[in-house]
């Protein structure tokens, strides 16, 4: 692969595009309000529109940090621009993203990686939309045909998607697997018992803060512990 024109010419390319379709994407968001507002002069009252944003922000966002740095590693810059610009991140484009990484044999955060990150993701997004076509015009009429033992089922999707994907990398990186499995597990029974309570909604964000800052710290000390001992 020829790293010069990857440094130099891709991803230059690559970030004015992710700039400019993500800037369009914000104001799309925004376009069915402004709509109404300049339209039909349907304006929002600006003191319960600033009460909604503080409690969405309170509530989610430490997601605006979270998310871009836990990801990143997997998705790369391209596939990041990606990502939040379609959305269901966790469970599909970080899924289709590793997966694609781990059948090309490529090494995650590597240049190549990257390349086959956003493959993969053009891949899930394409048949992502063509799902979401077929399930909303016919979404609900199969899942009303369905017995509620396999609707109930479906509740346990996500969870059994992380834990694939958790074994996953557990297999090249076992220590800090293990280490990080029983951190999450203390972690989420501090939570429950009520350790945290004296943060403001601890139980919605403290979790995943915890994990996501932990593993990196954790990793970053053990890499530091067997630099020493190789020295």
């Amino acid at each position: 692969m020829d790293k010069h024109y990857f440094t130099n010419d891709y991803l230059p390319k690559m970030h004015r595009i992710g700039k400019i379709t993500g800037v369009l994407g914000v104001f799309a968001s925004f376009l069915p309000a402004l709509v109404l507002g300049f339209g039909h002069g349907l304006w929002p009252d600006l003191a319960l529109l600033a009460t909604c944003f503080i409690t969405v922000t309170t509530s989610f966002g430490f997601l605006w940090v979270i998310e871009p740095i836990s990801y990143y590693p997997v998705l790369g810059p391209v596939g990041t621009y990606m990502a939040f610009l379609s959305g269901n991140i966790s469970n599909m484009r970080v899924p289709c993203a590793s997966i694609a990484q781990v059948s090309a044999g490529v090494e995650l955060g590597s240049e190549q990686g990257s390349i086959i990150s956003t493959i993969g993701m053009g891949v899930s997004i394409i048949i992502n939309i063509i799902i979401l076509s077929v399930g909303v015009i016919a979404g609900s009429s199969i899942l009303a045909m369905l017995p509620p033992s396999v609707t109930a089922a479906l509740n346990y999707l996500l969870p059994a998607l992380f834990g694939a994907l958790f074994v996953q990398f557990a297999v090249n990186q076992k220590k800090l697997a293990v280490i990080m499995l029983v951190f999450g597990c203390v972690v989420y029974i501090a939570i429950n018992k009520g350790v945290f309570n004296f943060l403001p909604g601890a139980s919605s964000y403290l979790g995943t803060l915890l994990c996501v800052f932990g593993s990196i710290f954790i990793a970053m000390a053990m890499k530091k512990m067997e630099g020493k001992k190789t020295e």
